[in-house]
């Protein structure tokens, strides 16, 4: 697809995955369409459970837009312990000055 915004998902085993979406879509929506069961979303995307935190690769990080108040809340509520460029996936919303972007999986989303 011509179209397509190519994210690249780091589980912490080492196994990667390459997933495509399209600008407009949430990353979350875009991992869990691939079948990235990592990603749990839970909610389905409505920022009320926490279960589709990523962390953002260090070089992408300050390309997208700051997180909310209510984003910020919910990130002290995952699993997984909390680092500086860590996100919800149904919070990053994709556009084309993403294709590429980079983002690790937390050990755990419970």
């Amino acid at each position: 697809m011509a179209d397509s915004i190519r994210i690249h998902l780091l589980e912490p085993d080492g196994r990667s995955h390459d997933v495509a979406g399209h600008a407009g879509e949430s990353l979350m929506r875009a991992a869990t369409d691939a079948g990235v069961d990592a990603i749990k979303a839970d909610c389905g995307g409505m920022m009320s459970c926490a279960t589709c935190h990523v962390i953002v690769d260090g070089e992408w990080a300050n390309r997208l837009p700051a997180p909310t108040d209510e984003e910020q809340s919910m990130l002290e509520m995952t699993a997984a312990p909390r680092e500086a460029t860590s996100r919800l996936s149904c919070q990053i919303v994709l556009e084309a000055s993403l294709s590429g972007l980079v983002v690790r999986l937390p050990e755990t989303q419970y």
